[in-house]
């Protein structure tokens, strides 16, 4: 159950800024626009989504005809660009807020003010390029949240985690 401050709902929510906002430089203005939700910051890194992570992510729409195009899109295929930006926002009404500056899923529908009204658009062959995903529900943003950074990787305690102790762990270090 999120936490109940006292000017309103503290919520948590993922958000990606996918390949094609990063193939075209869009971060920093994406960023500057999620800047006027007041939200902060409590998790941010960059990653290249293997087809596990993306399978994972679009989970819900695994018998949809155009699963594949989506797992394709998020991995970079479609843009030449194999990065995301993660982040996890946190504040009042954080998921409202969001998808209010995003905009609607279709760039085409989206406001023209709003991030995927600005910076979106839809290919000659459909696939809607909105540049950025944002968590849906208070339970898709913990799922996702959970999926796309460990506890160590947030700023703050948002779920309960515990301290596992494991062998044989292979790490990659500095040379």
């Amino acid at each position: 159950m999120p936490n109940q401050g006292k000017s309103g709902n503290i919520e948590q929510t993922l958000i990606l800024i996918k390949p094609d906002g990063l193939k075209k430089s869009l971060t920093g203005n994406i960023l500057s626009k999620l800047s006027e939700t007041k939200l902060i910051i409590i998790a941010s890194k960059v990653v290249c989504v293997s087809p596990d992570l993306a399978e994972k992510h679009y989970t819900h729409l695994k018998d949809k005809p155009f699963f594949q195009e989506l797992v394709e899109y998020i991995q970079g295929n479609h843009h030449d660009c194999k990065r995301v930006m993660a982040l996890v926002y946190q504040g009042d009404n954080a998921i409202e807020k969001v998808r209010k500056i995003s905009g609607a899923t279709n760039p085409e529908e989206a406001d023209p003010t709003s991030i995927r009204g600005a910076y979106g658009r839809i290919t000659t062959k459909g696939v809607y390029e909105n540049v950025i995903h944002a968590s849906s529900s208070p339970s898709e943003a913990e799922r996702e949240i959970k999926l796309w950074f460990t506890p160590e990787e947030i700023v703050s305690d948002l779920y309960p985690s515990k301290m596992v102790a494991r062998e044989k762990v292979e790490v990659l270090e500095w040379a």
